[in-house]
């Protein structure tokens, strides 16, 4: 177990850091894309010199994001080789193609972006930099399709003689990639990164004007952050609501424990803080029907109805059938070869528990529970700290745009503290869908415990420090080099 707790610490920590990068790219990548396309409609330089500060931030970022995604899909290999071995039929598709296909696109395009200024027409430069944005974004989709797989596997059979999960047609992968929980978890992450952008602009350009500094510049700039800020928002609301439904239909488990609700059923209530409730809210939220069953924790542990009239067994009764899933998988391999009439019998004993196996692996059925409050408080802090953003979006619009920014330090100030704020928020939404469904690695399939590598705990701990380290530096580094620009301030470059 303590192999499995540092292998997740470890995970933890590189996915969090990578997605410091994350957002920021595909928020500034709108921008600049913006920001150029006046530049060239309008002819006016001034836009070129305001995309080409904007651009050296985004490449900054840029270069530690790729460094980070690097890491994380090494530990796949390193740390969790079992979970690699189980779906390297399927995982291996989608992140086979983000590498092939848009991290390829990415960076050729970026090349000429960055590069290319005097050296390419400007219309053909305008299309390097929406391609290298739209490259990050499809970047994303290929990511979001393998981890919405683990939220929801679909496309998918187990195949006994090898002992993995894989697709067995071209229908079954268009079935992965059409997911309905990676489509949402796409549009989630993505438009939460314009959210991302647009604060970080506003904020810089602030910090401008509490400077008094390039004024124009920070006026304009802040007006397209707002702008990219305000529409991410709405975007964010509307897939926050598809992704709230489809935890309610695919892992209820997580939604129960993002509500601390014990016991669900009808009209069910939504809860803002402990003690105060909004009755009725949770079902519409999650059936969009006030009488929809939204199952609480103990309603999932001894089993329930659900919307659609379909019986859901309890986690001990799954259990036992995991169990017997396991048992004839270990007597059908061990038959298969000497006496394949038994190993027939056998596997039909398999194919009807099949989908339960992964509970066999459990040891009491309170393992499914995630860790309630710290779900609980992430999904409200994210909320929380989503409205403030929303609000100090709508606030650099109005000022930016009636052309009222004068004398506002506070403004200034707040803005500047909002930058931590919004990586937080991020970072909270995905301890929701990460953490929230715990204790599994693959939604009802495969939970950590089984998935992890055959590695010492000392090992994983002294690269769990060694990673921190160089994180951390990694960070102080580029934190200075941005802050060096920002001070430096934006020029029109000749290249």
């Amino acid at each position: 177990m303590d192999t499995v707790l540092w292998s997740r610490i470890q995970f933890a920590m590189t996915a969090a850091y990578h997605w410091l990068f994350v957002p920021l790219t595909l928020g500034l990548a709108l921008v600049m894309a913006i920001m150029e396309t006046l530049y060239v409609v309008r002819k006016d330089d001034f836009w070129r010199k305001a995309t080409q500060f904007w651009m050296k931030i985004f490449a900054i970022n840029f270069a530690v994001g790729i460094a980070t995604g690097l890491i994380l899909e090494f530990e796949f290999g390193t740390n969790w080789s079992n979970y690699s071995w189980f779906v390297g039929d399927m995982f291996g598709a989608p992140l086979a193609i983000e590498g092939i296909l848009a991290f390829f696109m990415e960076a050729t395009f970026f090349a000429v972006m960055f590069f290319g200024w005097h050296k390419v027409s400007k219309r053909f430069h305008l299309a390097s930099t929406w391609l290298t944005g739209i490259g990050a974004t499809i970047s994303a989709y290929w990511i979001l399709v393998a981890n919405g797989w683990m939220q929801n596997p679909v496309g998918t059979t187990f195949n006994p003689d090898t002992v993995r999960s894989e697709m067995a047609s071209a229908q079954a992968f268009w079935e992965v990639v059409t997911n309905p929980v990676a489509v949402s978890k796409f549009f989630h992450s993505v438009t939460s990164g314009w959210v991302t952008g647009g604060v970080f602009v506003v904020a810089v350009s602030g910090w401008y004007l509490l400077k008094g500094r390039e004024r124009e510049f920070a006026r304009r700039s802040m007006l397209i952050g707002a702008i990219v800020g305000l529409v991410g928002t709405g975007a964010v609301m509307l897939s926050g609501d598809s992704s709230g439904v489809h935890a309610a239909k695919y892992q209820p488990m997580k939604l129960a424990a993002a509500e601390g609700l014990e016991k669900g059923g009808p009209r069910a209530p939504f809860s803002i803080v402990p003690g105060v409730e909004i009755p009725g809210m949770l079902s519409i939220l999650a059936t969009h029907d006030i009488d929809g069953v939204v199952p609480g924790i103990n309603d999932i542990l001894n089993g329930y109805t659900d919307n659609e009239g379909n019986v859901v067994p309890s986690v001990a009764e799954k259990m036992a059938r995991g169990r017997k899933a396991l048992d004839a998988l270990a007597v059908y391999r061990e038959l298969k070869d000497s006496d394949p009439d038994s190993a027939a019998v056998v596997r039909k004993v398999l194919d009807r528990n099949v989908q339960y196996m992964g509970y066999g692996h459990l040891e009491k059925p309170e393992d499914v529970i995630p860790p309630v409050p710290v779900v609980f408080w992430a999904f409200r802090l994210m909320i929380g700290l989503g409205m403030l953003m929303a609000l100090l979006l709508l606030l650099a619009l109005i000022f930016s745009w009636k052309d009222k920014l004068d004398k506002k330090n506070w403004f200034y100030i707040a803005a500047l503290c909002c930058i931590p704020l919004v990586f937080i928020c991020g970072q909270c939404g995905w301890i929701v869908a990460e953490v929230g469904r715990q204790p599994w690695t693959i939604q009802g399939l495969l939970p950590v415990n089984v998935a992890v590598s055959s590695l010492s705990a000392g090992a994983v701990k002294t690269t769990f420090f060694l990673f921190l380290a160089i994180f951390a530096l990694f960070l102080v580094i580029e934190i200075r080099i941005m802050l060096g620009a920002i001070k430096k301030g934006p020029q029109i470059t000749e290249n």
